[in-house]
């Protein structure tokens, strides 16, 4: 038997060391949440998408009472940009949460079905995406999102037609 490490490289950061590139993608992100419909978790989620043209597409989370109809805020934004710029690969994606009354202390990631959306993005166009998460104590980004999901499913895992 083997062992395989996989390993994750995650800057760390804050607000304050963003470019302003990166201040404005979150401050989209943070605006989202404005618009997110979450009746029953009071969990409001906003999701900003940079596109290659320079574009910034948002996308919130959108709730139901059968939860499993329920939209996260990065896949809204997603299909969104894939529906209207359908050539355009995305470069990076910023998540940003609100509760309580005040955006997050932590970080909020991607669950491990937008992270499989995600991949899916890289995969259409063949190129990295960066995931900036927001939190008010720190900001973490990785540069493609297979730092977040290494042992993803992709269509070199489905037999050919």
């Amino acid at each position: 038997m083997k062992v395989k490490n996989i390993t994750a490289k995650i800057q760390v950061y804050t607000i304050e060391e963003c470019d302003s590139l990166k201040k404005k993608l979150i401050e989209a992100a943070k605006e989202a949440t404005t618009r997110a419909y979450a009746p029953y978790s009071k969990f409001h989620v906003g999701a900003a998408l940079l596109l290659e043209n320079g574009e910034i597409v948002t996308g919130s989370n959108q709730e139901n009472a059968a939860y499993p109809t329920t939209l996260c805020a990065e896949r809204t934004a997603i299909f969104y940009a894939n529906s209207q710029y359908p050539d355009l690969a995305v470069k990076s994606i910023a998540i940003a949460a609100f509760a309580d009354g005040d955006f997050t202390e932590e970080s909020c990631a991607p669950c491990g079905s937008c992270r499989q959306v995600i991949s899916e993005v890289e995969n259409r166009f063949g190129k990295p995406v960066s995931v900036i998460m927001y939190g008010k104590k720190h900001i973490y980004e990785v540069s493609s999102i297979q730092d977040l999901l290494p042992l993803s499913f992709g269509k070199e895992n489905l037999p050919e037609n």
